[in-house]
């Protein structure tokens, strides 16, 4: 099981990676393989601001439709293009390419209430 240490992660199994005050949010290796084949990937939250926890978009897998939380408030300022075409991608590379929102979030602090993969190993029993 892939979880990265430079990243961080929510108990709804997403990852966050920041780089200044933006945020790359997309589900973990372990939420994929849950779901298994992912065929659609859904954000109609773009340029919207919202408060942490709240669904941004839903991946829908071959089996079931999940919602996806953020995990951190902000704004939704980019949204993977690329997933429309290819949501397979989150399958394949969950923590490069299939990347589904960057965010510009307004409250830092909030990074503090982010598990690392450690507590994130722990949650899943890795």
């Amino acid at each position: 099981m892939n979880i990265p240490a430079n990243l961080k992660y929510t108990k709804d199994h997403e990852w966050v990676s920041i780089e200044g005050e933006i945020a790359t949010v997309g589900i973990t290796d372990f939420a994929q393989k849950e779901l298994g084949d992912i065929v659609y990937v859904e954000v109609e939250t773009l340029d919207q601001t919202l408060e942490k926890d709240a669904v941004f978009g839903t991946v829908e897998a071959v089996k079931t439709v999940s919602d996806l939380f953020l995990p951190l408030s902000g704004e939704v300022i980019e949204f993977n293009d690329d997933l429309e075409s290819t949501p397979e991608t989150v399958n394949a590379d969950p923590y490069g390419k299939g990347w589904m929102v960057k965010v510009k979030f307004s409250d830092p602090s909030q990074i503090e209430q982010l598990l690392s993969s450690e507590e994130y190993k722990t949650l899943i029993g890795a």
